[in-house]
């Protein structure tokens, strides 16, 4: 049987301050939500405080008592009491025992802007949170300095106590929440004036987030432990943040790939050029081939979002529109009318497409050269 004062780490003469402070470093450093895998030195480590922070059990274990404090009662095996309880208890204060003041904190979710850039290919982003911290006045003991639990006077720490009701049965033994001490089996009669004995305030914090490239609007990032730290100082809960992305003013983004649009001028879609264009990447050349039309897509592979969890990118799609002329002089209207005979194009004619071709039909005439 192990040795309740050295798995705390405490030596026998310890007080119920150093008692407390012990468990508290040793509970946020094995309980399973933190550190799974060491669910039997939490146990163990639990069944220690629970003896040790107790008056009674303490000195009933240090008289060799037993491992729980508590060794063989009075007048044998207990009375009728015991064993409703046994069956049929429940909650706190029952066979299940006190409610611990010490539990884990809840999970937060809070939300965090980015820009396209930092969502398409990582970044780190500054986040302020409010939330619940360790209460640095009392550590999280929930105590004034000098001070400890108590074990409840009314209900001698089992966090209920049994009501005797009459009914058509005969006298039922239920067990009732004790209003004393809420179910905790221990009262604080001086608590902390900072936390009022909570163990913990509520604080605002700025944390660095660690944005994953690939990350899309709505993606929820995971931190663990770094949500709300639990009442009498537990362990912290975990912190959901979920990204949104901001509108960027160039380019839009369609899954892995990066849309962008750019106009160019009717004689550079008709006799081709190169344009520079200003990517993430820096600047690049885009291509525009003789007779480019409004619409046409150019891309430019590799050049857009990273994948999530992955190295590999998108691609950026550049669609074209060409730009006609609204406003033209005599001398440009004169080329013009010269071009249109040159093309035979005076009298222009409209090209009709039907819009009920079927696929097949499409594909016929692409292939037929139409």
């Amino acid at each position: 049987m192990a040795d309740h004062y050295e798995t705390l780490g405490v030596s026998k003469d310890a007080s119920a301050a150093e008692i407390k402070k012990a468990y508290l470093k040793l509970a946020r450093k094995y309980h399973p939500d933190v550190n799974p895998g060491h669910g039997d030195e939490f146990k163990a480590i639990s069944l220690a405080y629970d003896v040790l922070s107790d008056p009674e059990k303490r000195r009933n274990y240090d008289m060799g008592g037993g491992e729980n404090g508590q060794g063989f009662p009075s007048g044998g095996f207990g009375g009728f009491g015991d064993i409703f309880e046994t069956f049929f208890g429940g909650g706190a204060g029952s066979a299940g025992g006190p409610i611990p003041r010490v539990q884990r904190g809840k999970d937060a979710l809070v939300g965090v802007n980015v820009d396209l850039r930092t969502a398409a290919f990582g970044g780190t982003v500054d986040l302020d949170v409010t939330t619940a911290v360790v209460c640095d006045t009392c550590s999280g003991a929930g105590t004034q300095e000098g001070t400890s639990v108590e074990t409840c006077s009314l209900c001698h720490g089992s966090g209920s106590i049994q009501r005797m009701t009459r009914t058509l049965l005969g006298q039922m033994v239920t067990n009732q929440t004790c209003n004393n001490c809420h179910g905790f089996g221990t009262v604080i009669p001086h608590p902390c004036l900072n936390c009022q004995g909570d163990g913990r305030v509520r604080k605002q914090r700025t944390m660095k987030i660690r944005v994953p490239a690939g990350v899309s609007d709505g993606t929820r990032i995971q931190l663990s432990s770094q949500g709300e730290v639990g009442p009498g100082g537990g362990p912290a809960g975990d912190l959901f943040v979920e990204v949104m992305v901001a509108r960027h003013e160039v380019f839009q983004r369609d899954g892995d790939n990066l849309r962008a649009s750019i106009s160019v001028p009717m004689t550079a879609a008709a006799l081709g050029a190169s344009i520079p264009f200003e990517t993430f990447d820096g600047s690049q050349d885009i291509t525009i081939e003789p007779g480019t039309q409004s619409g046409t897509v150019v891309k430019l592979a590799g050049l857009g979002a990273k994948r999530l969890r992955s190295e590999t990118r998108g691609d950026l799609l550049i669609t074209v529109e060409v730009l006609t002329p609204e406003h033209l002089g005599d001398e440009e209207r004169e080329l013009l009318v010269q071009l249109a005979k040159l093309r035979g194009e005076e009298t222009p004619r409209a090209q009709i497409t039907s819009q009920n071709r079927g696929m097949f039909s499409r594909m016929r005439e692409k292939f037929a050269g139409r």
